[in-house]
């Protein structure tokens, strides 16, 4: 009996997650943008000197849009941030990030111009964009959620 309710209290505590996030509505693609370029900073600035500064303001508006407008959609992001697959995403974008330029340099083809850089910022903007818009995805379908379109 005393087994009964233990198996019973211990699904109830892991649908209730769940529960708490029934309704959240999924952090729309264009936010997926401010990461993308956090994602891009390191070859942005080497593109141009003063990315820093456009980086910075993108930083600042990210947190202001993050604590205002999706501030319903908090419990979402700690979820995510709570799951061991986004920090898998952050370490994987940091080794090709790391590992491609080693590559290249290995080889003799080391990226120095404002052109080669600017590839790199975009394939790891739309990296970054497509990695976590996949995680949120598969985020809401491991907690049985259906997203409602995004806004």
């Amino acid at each position: 009996m005393n087994a009964t309710i233990t198996k019973q209290r211990d699904r109830v505590q892991a649908t209730a997650p769940a529960a708490d996030l029934a309704d959240v509505k999924p952090l729309p693609v264009w936010f997926f943008a401010f990461e993308g370029v956090c994602g891009a900073a390191y070859d942005l600035c080497h593109a141009w000197s003063g990315a820093w500064m456009v980086i910075a303001a993108f930083a600042a508006v990210n947190i202001v849009v993050g604590l205002t407008v999706l501030r319903r959609r908090m419990k979402l992001v700690r979820a995510m941030l709570k799951n061991s697959r986004t920090r898998k995403i952050a370490f994987g974008l940091i080794a090709l990030r790391l590992g491609a330029h080693a590559a290249l340099g290995a080889v003799g083809a080391e990226v120095t111009s404002v052109a080669g850089h600017l590839a790199f910022a975009t394939v790891m903007c739309g990296t970054t964009m497509a990695l976590l818009y996949v995680d949120q995805r598969i985020a809401f379908k491991a907690l049985g959620l259906r997203p409602a379109p995004a806004v």
